[in-house]
């Protein structure tokens, strides 16, 4: 009996070259490592892209345009700017669920290529946009006005997309408890006195015996 060979477009190629950069590293996984895991001669795959780099950049893309569309929903847009900042986190945390391989290969960009080098312009300018509401919160008076906006975002944003690195979507911590703790450690940093929650549901997840077991 012939076993039909899996059909495969330059969309599902890249969902395989991106599950192999994470796991490999860029610089490490060859064009003949990438045709060997999608299950086709090397010629194939060439016959779809033109090679590594245009992979990773719609790889990255991938990651960016997600990432781009989080400041366009209407939530973004809404409340006071600490409650803007608990949504983007969330959805943050989020969006490296949704898409771990990309975000992961996007976050270890170092600036080596063009294509890197454009992925980390754009990825700067979410961050700057996250600076700017932790700015803007302290203006309504919902952040402390102790902090350096452009620092405080980027060890909030550091800590939201460092779960790339450890966090396991078949594990047994589920992506809302994740999100509610990212966001819990965060408000209660960045909150000023008058706007600091007193408590929320992650804290006291964080105390139970379930969640120690799952740690």
């Amino acid at each position: 009996m012939t076993v039909a060979r899996k059909p495969y477009n330059p969309d599902a190629l890249v969902d395989v070259a991106m599950a192999a950069f994470r796991e490999r590293g860029y610089d490490a996984t060859s064009m003949e490592q990438l045709a060997t895991a999608a299950g086709i001669s090397k010629a194939a795959f060439y016959h779809h892209v033109s090679g590594k780099e245009q992979l990773l950049a719609v790889g990255m893309d991938r990651a960016l345009v997600a990432l781009e569309l989080l400041l366009s929903e209407i939530e973004s847009h809404t409340g006071d700017a600490l409650s803007r900042l608990a949504y983007l986190l969330r959805r943050v945390v989020e969006l490296e669920h949704d898409l771990l391989a990309e975000v992961t290969v996007m976050l270890r960009a170092r600036g080596n290529s063009t294509v890197e080098t454009e992925a980390l312009t754009r990825r700067r300018a979410f961050d700057r946009r996250f600076a700017e509401l932790i700015s803007e919160g302290q203006i309504d008076g919902t952040v402390r006005r102790d902090l350096d906006p452009l620092l405080a975002s980027r060890l909030v944003i550091g800590m939201a997309t460092w779960l790339v690195e450890w966090y396991r979507p078949e594990g047994q911590l589920g992506l809302q408890l994740v999100a509610e703790h990212v966001v819990a450690i965060t408000l209660n940093g960045l909150a000023s006195p008058t706007s600091r929650p007193t408590s929320t549901r992650a804290t006291h997840e964080l105390q139970s015996t379930q969640l120690r077991k799952k740690m």
